[in-house]
């Protein structure tokens, strides 16, 4: 494959907090503004806590899920009265870090979240692009504290819900696991040593360095399973079952446990060969979400450097 340029990347947002529950992001950012880490290098740095509001009642959002509120369609609707707090907020973070899908918008926009469920560290994308793919294979050969894959979810940008898809590029970074209203050490460090990894990376893009191309594996979700219900009452009957509970990534085939009913009985995978991911997320019973089932792929990068005027 050959060589592939592009424009310097100085332009940057770290946010953390836009689920208020989620704490690790939120004190990454409170930490970097402390510290006033606004300019490092090349790279200009702009840190938001994106949902003060739950932020400060630890929840996961005061009226609706701020992280589904920046499709193209929420983000230019009229603001009203009954417009629910997220919403709003959701068009004011558009306004500092965007427009979405403008060239006013911000070169990359990294917001950091937690995960109930056993992913380590796991970095989700809209899109196969070289660059954001690049620093991802930066991140997994450098991080030695847990392992580091990605997932593509496969939305248009337009249609993209979450804070990500404002800027130009966009990268979701989840880490776990870590109760919700929880901080640790270990995952905030993840956390944490992934951004610096970014930054760092961008510095070394931005002075002139070729980043050789190679493989890359990663996910692309399939569909989501939800929990047993009972028909009359929509009450969950199972839970995960603990073969499968805390074993995010690892290949799932037909046959193997995938419920425990309440009343003791096993329900089996039945279907294709496919991996778990957020398995038992705490945020995903509103959803009706027990996991996403999703097929690994190999991704083949060419080598990339800046774009010299």
């Amino acid at each position: 494959m050959e060589n592939a340029t592009f424009s310097p990347v100085s332009r940057v947002a770290i946010c953390g907090g836009t689920h208020g529950n989620e704490m690790t992001g939120m004190y990454v950012v409170r930490e970097m503004q402390r510290q006033e880490a606004d300019q490092t290098g090349s790279v200009s740095i702009t840190t938001v806590i994106s949902n003060p509001r739950a932020v400060e009642v630890c929840r996961r959002y005061t009226e609706t899920d701020l992280n589904r509120c920046f499709t193209k369609a929420l983000l230019s609707s009229p603001i009203t009265d009954s417009t629910p707090y997220e919403m709003r907020r959701a068009q004011e973070i558009n306004a500092l870090l965007g427009p979405k899908e403008s060239q006013e918008a911000v070169d990359l926009l990294c917001d950091l979240h937690n995960t109930t469920a056993n992913m380590g560290m796991c970095l989700i994308f809209y899109s196969l692009d070289w660059l954001t793919l690049h620093i991802y294979k930066y991140i997994q050969s450098n991080m030695t504290s847990a392992p580091v894959r990605a997932m593509l979810m496969s939305s248009p940008k337009s249609e993209a819900r979450s804070l990500e898809s404002v800027g130009k590029r966009g990268i979701t970074i989840e880490v776990g696991p870590q109760p919700h209203g929880v901080l640790r050490a270990d995952i905030f460090n993840m956390a944490k040593e992934a951004v610096d990894h970014t930054i760092e990376w961008l510095h070394k893009f931005n002075s002139g360095s070729t980043f050789e191309g190679g493989e890359v594996e990663a996910y692309t979700v399939v569909k989501s399973v939800d929990y047993p219900r009972d028909p009359t009452t929509n009450e969950i009957t199972a839970t995960i079952h603990p073969e499968l509970q805390d074993n995010d990534f690892k290949l799932l085939q037909p046959g193997e446990p995938m419920f425990l009913s309440f009343s003791g009985e096993t329900v089996k995978y039945e279907g294709e060969d496919l991996h778990p991911l957020f398995i038992n997320e705490c945020a995903y019973y509103e959803k009706k979400i027990a996991f996403y089932l999703a097929k690994k792929f190999t991704v083949t990068l060419p080598s990339i450097s800046v774009k010299k005027d």
